[in-house]
């Protein structure tokens, strides 16, 4: 009977906890100033919440009978922990929506860790499709654990560990490849490439996440890759354009392909430095009221001529960026159509560590569209000829080719397209 009324008092503090979630929050980079609410305002707001349709006495009456049955007739030990947070990420769940999560104290300190750039890992980005589940590596990173054990991007990740992963979500996944430093970890994917599956085990160890690369290309072109918008990663992407305008950059291209996106304040804080005087993005609430609303200074203004690529695993963040070039018309996107994730997710930590995310606002482009679930079309769709990429070892990317002849014919310099016999003889050659 004690263990039975101790989990009452579980079910009970699941409420307290759920009510408290927009007390006390603390400082994160997300989307939007975080509204606090006076403490002393929490247990009326547990009456409140208890007596609800939702968690009413019909629901607690379950529950309790719930317990009951668990305590009396379940064969193994249960953890009052997991029952804990597996209350709340059922609440959660419920909700209908993949990007409204909730992360225990643990999860949430990794994700704190992932905002910082740098995290005890694999080397590897993943993304789920949000109606098969599917998680699909899209970016290995240069000489991290991953890219030495032979994982490669399009690989889809079947297990971790031995262990299927089917049907979770994708921050559970990354929990579970994730570890301490010095621990092995396996993970079983299928490489539609070839049709066979591989069983890959690495070592974890502390990987910086290089969000922006950099490079001059022919003709003076530069050439930006951003992987993720990280807090480093604003300061990394001004950094690296300063630079390929010290060398004499004409012409930039922005690789936001395969970007899942980060936050919000860091694409406005890039858009600022590219775009004149002028809104940004803006927010509406479910009511459709304006919420937030970010603008760019007449500080700094990129003026060269600028090509964005973006394909379908361009996302949130990447999507504000290249839907505010497009509208400015300022550069061309080249690629294929964006993923099309055009809602807004806020963080708001609890008081015993752990945090849940919910999406509050759906965002617009700078000329108000909307992109959810439609994603943005570029002026120039190229699909990505992946068969040809592998087999040059990523020397030949025929969107990167066609976005250098985009930049060309801004800068007006005149490239003969190849004939059938100039194709065919460099195909021999290679």
């Amino acid at each position: 009977m004690r263990r039975f009324q101790a989990k009452r008092a579980i079910l009970t503090m699941m409420v307290s906890v759920i009510a408290l979630g927009a007390a006390g929050c603390g400082k994160v980079k997300m989307t939007l100033p975080q509204d606090q609410e006076e403490p002393e305002k929490a247990e009326t707001e547990v009456r409140m919440l208890s007596d609800s349709s939702v968690v009413g006495k019909q629901t607690n009456e379950k529950l309790e009978a719930i317990s009951g049955l668990i305590d009396k007739n379940f064969y193994f030990e249960e953890e009052e922990k997991k029952l804990q947070d597996g209350i709340i990420r059922g609440y959660m769940e419920a909700l209908d929506d993949p990007y409204s999560v909730y992360y225990n104290a643990e999860e949430y300190a990794s994700f704190l860790e992932d905002s910082g750039g740098e995290y005890v890992g694999v080397g590897v980005q993943v993304s789920q499709n949000p109606d098969t589940n599917v998680i699909t590596v899209v970016k290995v990173f240069e000489d991290g654990p991953a890219e030495k054990a032979g994982l490669m991007a399009e690989d889809v990740i079947d297990k971790v560990d031995g262990e299927d992963i089917s049907n979770q979500d994708i921050d559970t996944v990354v929990k579970k490849i994730r570890g301490q430093e010095g621990t092995d970890v396996t993970l079983t994917v299928y490489r539609s490439s070839d049709g066979k599956t591989y069983d890959l085990q690495m070592k974890r160890r502390k990987v910086e996440n290089p969000t922006v690369t950099s490079k001059m290309l022919d003709h003076n072109i530069g050439y930006v890759s951003v992987s993720s918008f990280y807090e480093v990663t604003a300061n990394q992407y001004i950094q690296a354009v300063d630079e390929l305008k010290q060398q004499g950059m004409e012409g930039l291209i922005v690789d936001l392909r395969d970007n899942g996106g980060g936050l919000l304040d860091i694409a406005v804080d890039m858009l600022d430095y590219m775009l004149p005087e002028g809104k940004l993005v803006y927010t509406e609430d479910k009511d459709g009221n304006v919420t937030s609303e970010y603008s760019s200074t007449d500080d700094e203004q990129f003026t060269l001529p600028l090509v964005v690529l973006v394909n379908g695993y361009s996302a949130s963040a990447s999507e504000i960026f290249a839907g505010a070039i497009k509208d400015y018309g300022t550069g061309m996107l080249v690629g294929t159509n964006t993923f099309g994730k055009g809602i807004v997710q806020r963080m708001f930590p609890l008081n015993d560590g752990s945090a849940v995310k919910l999406t509050i606002a759906k965002y617009f482009t700078p000329n108000g569209n909307d992109i959810h679930k439609i994603g943005i079309k570029p002026d120039v769709e190229v699909e990505f000829d992946a068969q040809a990429y592998r087999e040059s070892n990523g020397e030949k990317d025929n969107q990167l080719e066609k976005a250098v002849e985009c930049i060309l014919g801004q800068m007006g310099v005149q490239v003969p397209e190849k004939t059938t016999e100039q194709e065919e003889e460099g195909q021999e050659a290679e």
